[in-house]
């Protein structure tokens, strides 16, 4: 697939013009945050957007309805989090969020530096495509499954996969050659791409890459899952210390809960499922911030709907979005019609007169909505609903249009509005 169109994610530097105003992303390369930029971060989107900080899929964070774009960035620049001004967009870095505390084979945070200084030393690397996702999977397999273009997944203390549009090339590196080689990977992804935005764009790539950079690759291929058990709650350290997981209610943290979390003064690592780990507390400290910051909103209960949830921007921040599936999302978890996997909502009608059968959303992967106005999974049909009638069990994903931006990988419902109402679109079942 060749793009006509040149890739258009925003920055800091280059923002993108939302229905509710300017939007800037912040690359935060690994997910980590320092005490002083969350609380610089929590600040400006205070003083300057919304009063709200806003998760990303890759572990990234974005203002809304910026006011005053040059006071951002030089804030953001003071902080340490606009160290270029040319590579700013390509520092898309995830990192296994518990990576060198909690298992693992190998601490890939210690790559994470070396990957974002070598991006920055390249000028010519400032012409990726802001949508290519560099991956650091420590082997415990909750990043590679992610897709990214370019990425190493640890298969011992000192070994690597390399990870080409998502999957093993069968390629093994060492520590010493993981970065080296995941940068070579990227020149090598420039002289292939014809305006490609992503790696799996274009023809073969994995393998022309792997030709470019004259490496040989051996038989074994690991399989990588699409979604993991996202780490929330009281999380012991392999050092005797305690981590917190925490999620945060549709992606969406406000600046006075980020001030808090600033003032524990620990390392930050925003994860790729749009939640937090709170890292190397004392166990009296951390008690104390689970009875602090819970009654505000932060989720510490893995068992909490609100995981199941993920919704797009929606209306107003979305021009496209034909309705605020945000505050539907909200009011369906609120009045207890987001079932945790296993429960059953009974059958129902709607609006079109069909007998529809309990929703499902503990199958396989990728599900697509298709049909206009219902969808077939072997012989259940699931037409229009209102707002106050979708009851859906397990992992959904809001939408406010056909385009179900910000969708998770891996089974998945789709809730997505129509002119109508809401369409429900099951994972598919029977697929491996």
């Amino acid at each position: 697939m060749t793009r006509t169109n040149p890739d258009s994610c925003p920055g800091v530097l280059r923002l993108h013009q939302a229905a509710d105003g300017p939007l800037a992303r912040i690359r935060l390369p690994g997910g980590r945050l320092e005490p002083r930029q969350l609380q610089v971060m929590a600040e400006a989107s205070a003083e300057l957007g919304d009063g709200n900080i806003e998760l990303t899929s890759r572990g990234n964070v974005q203002l809304r309805q910026v006011r005053d774009a040059a006071a951002l960035s030089e804030r953001l620049a003071d902080a340490g989090l606009l160290p270029s001004d040319t590579h700013e967009r390509v520092r898309n870095i995830v990192a296994s969020p518990l990576s060198g505390r909690i298992g693992g084979l190998a601490d890939v945070h210690a790559l994470v530096p070396a990957l974002d200084t070598g991006l920055r030393a390249a000028p010519r690397l400032a012409e990726l495509p802001g949508r290519v996702l560099f991956t650091l999977d420590d082997g415990r397999n909750d990043i590679s499954g992610l897709g990214g273009d370019i990425g190493v997944h640890a298969t011992d203390a000192d070994e690597f996969a390399l990870v080409l549009a998502g999957r093993d090339c069968g390629i093994r590196v060492s520590t010493a050659d993981a970065v080296q080689v995941m940068l070579a990977a990227a020149h090598a992804f420039l002289d292939l791409s014809s305006g490609h935005w992503r790696l799996h764009e274009v023809d073969d790539g994995a393998r022309r890459v792997i030709d470019i950079l004259g490496l040989s690759p051996g038989t074994e291929r690991l399989e990588f899952g699409a979604a993991p058990d996202i780490p929330i709650g009281w999380l012991d350290q392999d050092n005797g210390l305690v981590s917190l997981g925490a999620a945060v209610r549709l992606g969406s943290l406000p600046a006075r809960i980020a001030e808090f979390i600033a003032a524990i003064e620990r390392p930050i690592f925003i994860t790729p499922w749009r939640s937090m780990v709170i890292t190397d507390l004392e166990e009296w400290p951390a008690e104390q911030v689970v009875r602090v910051l819970a009654p505000m909103g932060l989720i510490f209960d893995a068992n909490s709907p609100w995981l199941q949830v993920t919704a797009c921007a929606g209306r107003p921040g979305c021009a496209k979005a034909l309705t605020d599936v945000r505050a539907d999302a909200t009011a369906a978890v609120e009045s207890g019609r987001v079932l945790p996997p296993g429960n059953q909502p009974a059958a129902a009608s709607d609006t079109s007169g069909h007998t529809t059968e309990p929703d499902r959303a503990t199958a396989t992967p990728d599900s697509t909505a298709t049909a206009p106005s219902a969808i077939t999974d072997l012989g259940t049909t699931i037409g229009l609903r209102g707002a106050d009638d979708v009851t859906v069990t397990g992992r959904q994903h809001w939408s406010g249009c056909d385009r179900r931006c910000g969708r998770p990988r891996g089974p998945v419902t789709d809730i997505v509005a129509t002119q109508n109402g809401y369409r429900i679109a099951p994972p598919p079942t029977g697929r491996p």
